[in-house]
């Protein structure tokens, strides 16, 4: 918008004066709405994608702390049996010792198993607790999901071009092209349809005199306007081809390197399913033939040690298990 005013004020006073309003109302060169309409409408679908990436970003950070409190859950509740198998334990070496059967060092031996327990025990409840306060504060949750349910949901294979993470970089190379598309439609200035209104009073004592006027303004200009802007776009463009490229194979190695891990993590799960079996089957063969006077304090404590410790290990497998196999879905870009 434009506004002047003249008058004779200082020169011959005799009341004569100019006013004058214009509006300017700028062109669409030829081509030039379509292609930034087109540019807009990648924008904005770019805008919808990189949503979608972030929900993604947060499942990530979700999926990792949902299978550690799975994993602290289980070492709770093992250490939580253990300390009742080892109280037991303790229990029957005390009646054995007050019946003469067995020595004072053997109570005192399975006493410190027991309180061993505990302390596990104890450390288990409160990484655990410390784990769910980090959960809520998270989601603004207060129960964790079934970690059951969680180790259910089996991963389907998917193609890398619905990948989220590659469907925004795709986006953004289209926006790229769309922006070099924009600014060659636009290789000058835009012209300009102006509307003017102008009042005239010649003196005093005189009438005002009204005119409408419209005009057009064409700028003039040559290439090197837009060889700055043309050259931006290009390096826009080239960028984002590039990243779309490397973020291709990245991704790709990522699926087959989580698949892997994945088929690896269940191997070792069955290992150390089948480890502690057989551990907890020799300990209740060890604790009977203790209960029967045929073996030593001393071997049955180191049964039940390592029946536990390979419970610990088979209940970290089951968890790691799940946490490869969610691993598995955020490489393939699903959300939970």
């Amino acid at each position: 918008m434009e506004l002047s005013h003249r008058n004779d004020r200082l020169q011959s006073n005799n009341g004569a004066r100019e006013t004058e309003v214009a509006l300017a109302v700028p062109l669409w060169l030829p081509g030039q709405k379509s292609a930034k309409q087109q540019a807009a409408d990648s924008l904005s679908s770019l805008s919808q994608l990189s949503e979608t990436e972030g929900k993604l970003r947060v499942a990530e950070v979700i999926r990792e702390l949902h299978w550690q409190i799975a994993e602290l859950q289980a070492s709770q509740s093992l250490s939580k049996q253990q300390t009742s198998t080892f109280a037991a334990i303790a229990s029957d070496v005390d009646k054995r010792v007050k019946a003469g059967d067995l020595a004072r060092a053997d109570a005192l031996a399975a006493k410190g198993e027991l309180l061993s327990a505990q302390a596990t025990q104890s450390q288990a409840e409160t990484q655990l607790e410390a784990a769910k306060r980090q959960w809520t504060a998270l989601t603004g949750l207060a129960q964790t999901p079934d970690a059951t349910f969680a180790s259910a949901e089996s991963p389907s294979p998917r193609q890398l071009a619905e990948h989220p993470e590659l469907l925004r970089a795709e986006q953004l190379v289209d926006l790229a092209r769309k922006r070099l598309d924009l600014v060659a439609k636009s290789n000058r200035s835009a012209p300009e349809l102006i509307t003017k209104f102008r009042q005239d009073i010649p003196g005093h004592g005189q009438g005002s005199a009204y005119s409408l006027g419209l005009a057009v303004r064409i700028p003039f200009g040559t290439d090197d306007r837009n060889a700055p802007l043309q050259a931006a776009a290009l390096t826009e463009l080239d960028i984002a081809q590039r990243k779309e490229q490397v973020l291709r194979a990245q991704l790709s190695a990522r699926m087959e390197s989580a698949k892997a891990a994945a088929e690896a993590s269940q191997l070792q799960l069955q290992t150390e399913r089948e480890k502690a079996a057989l551990l907890n089957e020799r300990a209740k063969l060890i604790r009977a033939a203790f209960n029967a006077g045929e073996t030593s304090l001393p071997e049955l404590l180191r049964a039940a040690s390592a029946a536990a410790q390979a419970d610990y290990s088979a209940a970290r497998q089951e968890a790691a298990f799940g946490l490869a196999r969610a691993r598995l879905q955020q490489a393939y870009g699903q959300l939970p």
